[in-house]
C-alpha cells in the first residue's frame, strides 16, 4: 500500500481493516504488510483516497 502525502491520519482505514494491521501513530501510518491479503477494504474507505494498491 502506498500513503500519498494527503493522508489526514483519520484512523478511518485502521477501523475497518479486518485483520487489525494497520496503527495510526503521531501522523503515520504502520502496516503489517506481510500479513495483509489485499481484501482492499482500507483503500475503499479512506476520504481522501490517500491509499492505493501496489
Amino acid at each position: 500500500m502506498i500513503v500519498k502525502d494527503w493522508c489526514m491520519f483519520c484512523g478511518e482505514c485502521a477501523g475497518v481493516c479486518p485483520r487489525n494491521l494497520i496503527e495510526v501513530k503521531e501522523y503515520s501510518l504502520v502496516f503489517n504488510d506481510e500479513e495483509c491479503k489485499d481484501c482492499s477494504t482500507c483503500v475503499k474507505v479512506c476520504p481522501v483516497t490517500a491509499l492505493e494498491k501496489d
